[in-house]
């Protein structure tokens, strides 16, 4: 096992209790404390300085973004301007690139 992935689901018709954002990143944090398991928070986390928070505090190794990037594809550009990371881009996709 490389990384475990600690999500509880999300499709039971009642939902879960507390619906917030990351809701499930307590699970990532346990887990990686107690086992010392690599692992991945999800949950909500919409916000990129949340992700940057959830990473850089050591609650997860990685952040997943599913229902997120379905909605909106370019979040990962946006979170790496908003957080003033360079992205670099693969040389056919530069004139895609925005200025």
């Amino acid at each position: 096992m490389d990384i475990v992935d600690c999500s509880s689901g999300g499709i039971a018709p009642a939902g879960p209790p507390n619906l917030e954002p990351g809701y499930q990143v307590p699970f990532a944090e346990r887990i990686r404390g107690e086992a010392g398991d690599g692992t991945v928070a999800v949950g909500l986390i919409t916000k990129p300085s949340m992700a940057d928070e959830v990473v850089g505090l050591g609650k997860a190794d990685l952040v997943a973004l599913g229902r997120r990037l379905l909605r909106h594809p370019y979040w990962p550009l946006e979170a790496a301007h908003a957080l003033r990371q360079e992205v670099t881009w693969p040389r056919q996709y530069e004139r895609g690139r925005p200025s």
